[in-house]
């Protein structure tokens, strides 16, 4: 469990700073049609970079993650269990906090659909459609590998509905 007194506030605002640029908090869909609503909806943590020293400050600083190398060279760490993200992650960077309106404004988005997630709002069409909404207003809109279309209809919605509740997202 994090004790975020234990971390000097010079490395959790060089962490928050480095964050701030760097890093990202998503939240990806991956088909499952074994569940009733057919996608495993995760929240994620992560951050890049060459040197992997300061990507182990993180973990080292977070207490969880993991950290592994890409095949180009580059260091990955990231956090994608969602009892480190609220017990751990969450917290870290409350105190911390990011000066770019860009990241607080994610950041908020994402503790939001955390929230979401964790009473299960995930499990209905209407939370989905409401986590694919928020998730839009994330990181620019982002690179997705599955269309918010191609995710409700697997959800069993008929094109209207779904033609309907895109043009509600505009």
């Amino acid at each position: 469990m994090l004790n975020i007194k234990n971390t000097p506030p010079h490395i959790g605002y060089y962490l928050a700073g480095f964050t701030d640029g760097e890093g990202s908090f998503n939240i990806s869909f991956r088909p499952r049609p074994d569940y009733q609503i057919p996608w495993k909806v995760s929240a994620c943590f992560n951050i890049s970079q060459k040197d992997k020293v300061i990507l182990a400050l993180f973990k080292h600083h977070l207490k969880c993650g993991t950290m592994r190398a890409r095949p180009d060279g580059v260091w990955y760490y990231e956090v994608n269990n969602l009892t480190a993200i609220v017990e751990n992650v969450i917290p870290f960077f409350e105190q911390f906090g990011f000066l770019s309106a860009k990241k607080k404004r994610d950041f908020q988005t994402f503790k939001r659909i955390v929230s979401m997630i964790r009473s299960d709002d995930h499990l209905t069409i209407q939370g989905i459609t409401e986590i694919l909404k928020l998730r839009n207003e994330m990181n620019d809109g982002g690179n997705r590998k599955y269309l918010d279309e191609e995710i409700l209809k697997a959800c069993g919605e008929s094109s209207e509905t779904i033609r309907q509740i895109l043009k509600q997202q505009e």
